[in-house]
């Protein structure tokens, strides 16, 4: 069992910056690509109608199994579980605001996304980004840390495969699902 509570944020996390590496996405159009979702199916992001938020995040932890070596010193890596949770939690309002779909991309494998979907309790689909394609695809900023390239924390915001907004740095993670949805109701 691990030593710390995944499932909140430990005070003095060191602040992501923003260093321009998704200042090119806005008003870019989604890659025709099918992610595995963790309901069994693919998904092609670009083909959903109406507003879709993807918030990508480097990997869900888990209470049987450590954190990789320096994991919280590196700035925005920590807190996937609160992000998801605070998705979880905001998930009725957000529909409500006018997102049509919600998902969550990390490149964790299905498996290993579909327990953390069980255990959260998650009502919308994590989608395996496993190969890098759609983080590739658009560019998106990753980092390397006990052999793994993941994808940072961040979240997009599209709208009939288009994206329309972009959160990056996002930080603290368990608040980015109600900035979206203050974002939402302001356009609604």
């Amino acid at each position: 069992m691990r030593g710390d509570n995944l499932y909140e944020l430990p005070p003095g996390l060191p602040v992501p910056q923003d260093d321009g590496a998704c200042d090119h996405l806005a008003g870019s159009r989604l890659p025709r690509l099918a992610l595995a979702s963790t309901a069994g199916r693919s998904v092609d992001l670009s083909r959903l109608r109406g507003r879709t938020v993807v918030f990508c995040y480097p990997r869900t932890g888990r209470p049987d199994r450590e954190l990789p070596a320096g994991w919280n010193e590196i700035p925005g890596a920590r807190g996937c579980t609160p992000q998801s949770c605070a998705f979880r939690d905001h998930f009725e309002e957000l529909k409500h605001a006018g997102a049509a779909h919600v998902f969550g991309v990390s490149t964790q494998d299905t498996a290993y996304q579909q327990e953390a979907v069980a255990r959260l309790h998650l009502p919308f689909e994590l989608l395996s980004d496993e190969k890098l394609e759609f983080a590739r695809a658009l560019k998106l900023p990753t980092f390397e840390v006990a052999g793994m390239t993941l994808i940072r924390r961040l979240t997009l915001i599209a709208r009939d495969g288009a994206i329309e907004h972009v959160f990056y740095p996002v930080f603290p993670p368990d608040q980015n699902a109600e900035q979206v949805l203050s974002w939402l109701r302001a356009r609604a």
